[in-house]
C-alpha cells in the first residue's frame, strides 16, 4: 500500500507540473491580458499533433519536440495578430463565442489533417524502461517530465517576478497608458506572452503525448482543469498556478488509484471501481468551492 501511495504521488506531481504548464499560459492570458481563451486547449492539441507529426518526420522524439513548440509558438503568433488583437477590445462574451468557434474549428482542422483515430507518439528508447527509487521501480520518462515541469516553474517565476520583462508585463497589466508613456510597447509585450502560452501548451502535449491518447477533443477536458487551478490560486498568479496545479493533480491522481481501493470494504468490486474515479473527479471540484468559500479570490491573488 505504501508503494502505491508513493508511485501514485509521483503520477499526481507529474501531472500536476504538466498542468501547471497550461495553467501557467492561460492565467496570463486571462489574468493579466483580461482575455478568456476558451481555445487554451486547442493550442495543447494542436500541439501535441505538431510533435507527432515532427517526431515521426525526423525519428526523434526530442527534435519532434523542439519543431512542434515552434509551430505551436508560429501559430500562437498568427491567431495573437489576427484574431486576439481584436479581441482585447471586446466584452468577454464576445471572446468566449470566438473562442468557442476557435475550439470547433481546430477539432475539424485537426481531423482533416490527421484524421479521426489517435496518433501514436512514442517516448525515446532510453526512458522506455524503469528505475528503481527507493525499493520501487519507476517509468524514467515520467521522471524526465518532472523535471521539465520543475525547470519550466523555476524558469517562469525567474521571468516574471525578478526580469525587467516580467515586470514591464505587470505594469501593463495594471496600468496599461501609463507603461506606455514610459516607452513600453505593450502590444508587442502581450503578444510575447501570448506565443510564450502557446508554447508551454505545445510543450505539455507533446510531453504528455506518449501516455495520453493524442486525438481529437483531447484539449477540452484539459482546459477545464487548467481553469479549476488558475481559480484555486487567484487569478494572473504564476505562483497560484503553480501550487493549484500540484494541488488538483494530487487530488485526481490519489483519489483515482486509492478511492476504487477504499470502496471496496463497503461495496462489490464492480461497483467501487465504477465509483471511485467519478468521486474523485467531484473531490477536486469540491475542494474548489471549499477554498473559494474561505477565499474567493484564490489561494495566492495577483497583485499590482
Amino acid at each position: 500500500m505504501t508503494q502505491l501511495v508513493l508511485e501514485q504521488a509521483l503520477n499526481g506531481l507529474q501531472f500536476g507540473l504538466m498542468l501547471f504548464l497550461l495553467a501557467a499560459g492561460l492565467t496570463l492570458v486571462f489574468g493579466i491580458m483580461d482575455c478568456i481563451n476558451l481555445a487554451h486547449g486547442s493550442l495543447y492539441m494542436v500541439g501535441a499533433y505538431f510533435v507527432a507529426a515532427a517526431a515521426q518526420a525526423a525519428d526523434s522524439f526530442w527534435i519532434g519536440l523542439g519543431a512542434g513548440v515552434a509551430g505551436a509558438a508560429v501559430l500562437g503568433l498568427l491567431l495573437e495578430l489576427t484574431l486576439f488583437r481584436q479581441l482585447y477590445k471586446r466584452d468577454h462574451l464576445s471572446q468566449v463565442l470566438a473562442t468557442f468557434a476557435l475550439i470547433l474549428i481546430a477539432n475539424e482542422a485537426v481531423r482533416m489533417l490527421w484524421g479521426a483515430q489517435p496518433v501514436l507518439l512514442n517516448p525515446p528508447d532510453a526512458l522506455a524502461g524503469p528505475v528503481e527509487i527507493g525499493g520501487f521501480f519507476y517509468p524514467a520518462y515520467r521522471l524526465v517530465i518532472i523535471a521539465f515541469g520543475l525547470a519550466v516553474a523555476g524558469l517562469l517565476y525567474l521571468l516574471v517576478a525578478k526580469s525587467r520583462v516580467g515586470m514591464w508585463v505587470r505594469a501593463g497589466a495594471s496600468n496599461r497608458e501609463m507603461t506606455e508613456a514610459l516607452g513600453i510597447n505593450v502590444r508587442n509585450l502581450f503578444t510575447a506572452v501570448f506565443v510564450f502560452g502557446a508554447a508551454l501548451c505545445a510543450l505539455a502535449g507533446g510531453l504528455l503525448g506518449p501516455l495520453l491518447a493524442v486525438q481529437v477533443g483531447m484539449g477540452e477536458s484539459v482546459l477545464i482543469l487548467a481553469f479549476v487551478v488558475i481559480i484555486i490560486g487567484g487569478i494572473g498568479s504564476i505562483r497560484g498556478a503553480l501550487v493549484g496545479s500540484l494541488i488538483v493533480g494530487t487530488v485526481d491522481t490519489l483519489g483515482r488509484a486509492l478511492l476504487p481501493t477504499l470502496l471496496r470494504a463497503a461495496l462489490p468490486a464492480d461497483a467501487a471501481a465504477t465509483l471511485g474515479p467519478t468521486l474523485a473527479s467531484i473531490l477536486i471540484y469540491l475542494l474548489m468551492a471549499g477554498i473559494l468559500f474561505f477565499k474567493p479570490q484564490g489561494l495566492f491573488p495577483a497583485r499590482a
